[in-house]
């Protein structure tokens, strides 16, 4: 008996009754057993020819591994019951759930996706995945579809800070009708210590929706180990290179700290991005932050920390160059007008001051935004006996 028990254990995993499949990092599948075969037509031998899981999924469900799955196994270590669409051999659809959890690398063995795939072909007609296919063949449906994508690319809500009072605004570029490249993402890393990142992936759609959502969960991950912002940039940097998705991004990410009541650090690091502006309580706009490499490009990058305070009546602002290369014909609303702008909003609380800009970019071209628009505000509120007008430290470190 126990001799057969090598024989046992391959013809359960091969005629178990799920597909189940085994796959690295990137997707690329390096084994399967023969009831996923049975199932979709495929050969053994042309899968694992550098075949990724995720070519088998019709193209609205592609979107939604490469943007919401992968990422979710890979920071999270599993996903459960996702209901897709497999493509089988003669190009059928056969709807299956879907269940993946990532086991990490371990000696000579690389980390790896495993994935078990059960048929759901009566109960997908209950599904409300059925309004999917049909988006795909309507355009109103489509332009739904890029919306909801980008809304789930972007908070909600940005978490409360104590202290310090926090807004952001989003506007995409012309009638929203496709997935843009801004982001921003605000989390608590540990107490007194928060995140902030916002970036701009070059292009649109759902190729530039992916390195999106590569790089908010990248840095969500590399955060709280990682106190430097620009280590965290570096880390990735190195993402997106092994994505190989030829796609750049420019990101700013800031770590933010609580020095004590009233009174906030603000480590700030630029990987090509815009810098920051901040304006003091009397109305004074400096630039924050010390220029970088553009991330995805190079396997190298170089990049700096630079912490400035942030005292009561202080406010920084970060933003996408959908601001400042807003243009009426060939005239651009440029830095030195956002400063301008940032100077006479200093008695506004920090949802008054995104509002004013956007307002007013939007108005610079007639309404209609002709690149994505993000930006976040930070803003110290002035108390009578904070230390108002007090000298602001600047550090700079590079790495």
């Amino acid at each position: 008996m126990a001799d057969d028990g090598p024989a046992l254990l391959k013809e359960l995993y091969e005629h178990a009754p799920c597909g189940y499949l085994c796959g690295l990092a990137d997707g690329t599948i390096i084994t399967v057993n023969e009831t996923f075969l049975a199932w979709t037509g495929h050969r053994r031998e042309a899968l694992l020819r550098g075949v990724r899981f995720q070519e088998l999924l019709t193209v609205g469900d592609r979107i939604f591994y490469e943007t919401h799955y992968a990422p979710l196994v890979l920071g999270a270590g599993g996903v459960h019951e996702i209901a897709v669409d497999l493509l089988c051999s003669d190009r059928a659809r056969l709807p299956v759930l879907v269940s993946s959890g990532f086991a990490e690398a371990a000696g000579d063995l690389p980390a790896t996706i495993r994935t078990c795939v059960f048929r759901a072909t009566e109960r997908r007609e209950y599904e409300l995945l059925r309004a999917r296919r049909r988006a795909e063949e309507a355009e109103d449906r489509v332009r739904l579809l890029a919306r909801t994508l980008q809304q789930s690319l972007i908070p909600p809500a940005l978490p409360r800070i104590p202290g310090l009072d926090v807004a952001a605004a989003y506007r995409p570029a012309g009638r929203g009708d496709e997935v843009g490249g801004d982001f921003y993402d605000l989390f608590e890393t540990s107490p007194d210590d928060w995140g902030l990142v916002l970036g701009d992936v070059c292009g649109k759609g759902a190729e530039a929706a992916v390195v999106t959502s590569l790089a908010r969960h990248t840095v969500r991950a590399h955060a709280a180990e990682v106190k430097h912002p620009a280590a965290v940039l570096c880390e990735l940097n190195t993402a997106l290179v092994r994505q190989r998705a030829d796609r750049f991004c420019t990101v700013v990410y800031t770590r933010v700290h609580r020095v004590r009541p009233g009174v906030f650090s603000l480590t700030v690091s630029l990987g090509g991005h815009p810098q920051p502006l901040r304006v003091s309580a009397d109305g004074e706009v400096t630039a924050v932050g010390h220029p970088g490499t553009v991330l995805g490009l190079f396997d190298d990058v170089t990049v700096y920390d630079e912490t400035v305070e942030l005292c009561p009546g202080d406010a920084v602002l970060l933003f996408t160059d959908g601001v400042t290369e807003a243009r009426d014909g060939a005239d651009l609303f440029d830095e030195a007008r956002l400063a301008s702008l940032l100077a006479g909003t200093r008695a506004l609380d920090a949802q008054g001051i995104a509002d004013r800009i956007v307002e007013r970019v939007l108005a610079f071209q007639n309404g209609r935004a002709g690149d994505d628009i993000a930006l976040v505000v930070l803003k110290s509120p002035r108390t009578p006996a904070g230390p108002e007008g007090a000298a602001r430290a600047v550090t700079r470190r590079r790495l």
